[in-house]
């Protein structure tokens, strides 16, 4: 597959439950198909064969990856072909704007053999159910680690000078963006997730997203210093230049952001802390510190058994979360087996067909 492609979750499992930004990476795409269906009919398979077959044909590519499963895709654009292929199955249902004009639906359903599922109708029935109320912990253990995190975010503020952490910001805005406004015809901004909590833990594509780009800014700093108010700023100043924005929100609070590319400039800035923590590695990266800029010295050293005792707290949330995503996935995996039993193979074999044609008549029209 071609190197000129893109990583990113739309979906993520968070502590304001499962939280999804699909319709804000659809902007601009004028052919959507919708995939429809249950477990093992072989949606992200389907979505791997296309993007497969159109990144060999040196095309960017925009894979968007399934945070309840490691190893699935939920959504490829092609971008240069204004088109998408996006699995559009509970917790990701997604809503039409011009059916039929735009957006198109694919009932992978129709592959199934409906008796050998009858047969399994109540076990079935009892996989939903246990993966279900497993999520609903998973997100009780997220939402009790924000509440805990927001106790350490109280450290730091009580020690934080406003006014300073305010010039860093204008000082920041000013480094990126002076004199300079997009040549764009219409602004548009995307919000994506660069990282999710996923059964193999938390994973992010930092390094991938930002290849390419020639100045990166790593913001360090403490739960509460305001990374994210910093972000968001940033992201404000590249929309009233007129630049395209990509903001790419916090895989554990949605709320909040952790991440803005202003890909016009080259320009990447990020929360570069646990635990998606990075460090400059190449030229034109650099650190912004906003505890070592706006924080009382010592601050760290005066509230260590405070900032220990919740920091444990906190991340114990985290992995009891992990561990029901884990257990999800693995009754998930269960399920799959009965419907993947069930699929006659041939039949997705022809949707597959029918979409690489659709992308083909695409590249004509474009």
């Amino acid at each position: 597959m071609t190197e000129k492609v893109i990583n990113y979750f739309c979906g993520g499992n968070t502590a304001k439950g499962f939280y999804g930004l699909y319709e804000s990476n659809m902007q601009g795409l004028e052919t959507i198909y919708l995939l429809k269906g249950g477990p093992g009919t072989g949606k992200s398979t389907l979505i791997k064969r296309v993007a497969n077959e159109w990144g060999e044909k040196g095309y960017h590519l925009e894979l968007i990856h399934c945070s309840t499963d490691n190893d699935s895709l939920e959504a490829l654009i092609i971008p240069e072909l204004k088109f998408g292929v996006f699995d559009s199955t509970s917790p990701h249902v997604l809503e039409p704007t011009a059916p039929g004009a735009i957006e198109q639906y694919v009932n992978l359903g129709s592959a199934w053999d409906i008796a050998k599922l009858k047969d399994k109708r109540q076990e079935i029935i009892n996989y939903q159910q246990s993966i279900q109320e497993i999520y609903q912990k998973s997100y009780a253990s997220f939402k009790n680690g924000l509440q805990i995190h927001d106790d350490l975010e109280e450290i730091y503020i009580r020690e934080m000078d406003f006014a300073k952490a305010n010039q860093v910001t204008v000082d920041l805005i000013d480094q990126i963006f002076v004199g300079k406004r997009s040549s764009g015809q219409e602004q548009i901004t995307r919000h994506r997730f660069f990282g999710a909590s996923t059964p193999d833990g938390v994973v992010d594509f930092i390094p991938n997203i930002t290849e390419g780009l020639l100045k990166r800014y790593f913001i360090k700093g403490r739960a509460g210093t305001g990374k994210s108010t910093l972000l968001k700023k940033v992201a404000t100043a590249g929309e009233e230049r007129g630049f395209d924005v990509e903001m790419y929100h916090c895989g554990f609070d949605p709320d909040s952001i952790d991440m803005v590319i202003i890909r016009e400039l080259g320009v990447s800035v990020f929360d570069s802390t646990d635990p998606h923590e990075y460090f400059p590695d190449r030229h034109g990266d650099e650190i912004v510190d906003l505890y070592q800029k706006t924080v009382t010295p010592g601050t760290d050293e005066k509230y260590q058994a405070e900032i220990t005792d919740v920091t444990k707290r906190y991340k114990q949330r985290m992995k009891e979360g992990i561990l029901y995503l884990q257990e999800a996935k693995s009754l998930h995996d269960q399920l799959e087996k009965i419907y993947v039993d069930a699929v006659n193979f041939s039949v997705i074999d022809g949707f597959y067909e029918d979409i690489n044609k659709a992308v083909e008549q695409q590249e004509k029209e474009v």
